[in-house]
């Protein structure tokens, strides 16, 4: 009898080593289940976080552009405007040396009285230096000067 019931006590060990083995190999599985929800639930978490940098780099890269293009328009403007000025500046250049031309051609013309006048002075004819000198007698000295900034644009 000894001999059946350790017979019997034999095969209940090894039916709870099995039933010890199972249970820890279920345990075993149910742990790597659970390492592998976690490091999934990471990955998904990992990757969200990914495209919410992904997307606010991408927005700063359009606001950026988007104030590049109002930048680069602002200088284009400024160009243009300057060129313009610079057009204008030139017109005007040429209208002053224009006018330097003719007041110096005026001026030599006077000068060229003065002297004629200065010559004639010697000889006591007073009231001809006075019909000279007379701005009313010399109607080609009150004319106006012909240059313009309108005459000077026809290029």
């Amino acid at each position: 009898m000894a001999s059946s019931s350790g017979t019997s006590s034999g095969s209940s060990t090894t039916t709870t080593t099995t039933t010890t083995l199972a249970t820890s190999e279920e345990d075993l599985q149910a742990l790597m289940d659970e390492r592998k929800r976690k490091r999934m639930v990471s990955n998904r978490e990992s990757a969200r976080r990914s495209r919410m940098r992904k997307q606010k780099h991408l927005d700063e890269l359009m606001a950026q552009v988007t104030q590049l293009q109002k930048q680069n328009h602002r200088i284009i403007t400024n160009i243009n405007f300057t060129a313009q000025h610079l057009l204008n500046v030139e017109a005007e250049n040429s209208v002053l040396r224009a006018q330097l031309g003719e007041l110096g051609h005026r001026l030599q013309s006077l000068n060229g009285i003065i002297g004629f006048l200065n010559d004639d002075n010697g000889d006591g004819d007073e009231p001809a230096v006075d019909s000279f000198l007379n701005p009313l007698n010399l109607p080609y000295l009150n004319q106006p000067i012909m240059a313009s900034a309108d005459n000077m644009l026809q290029y």
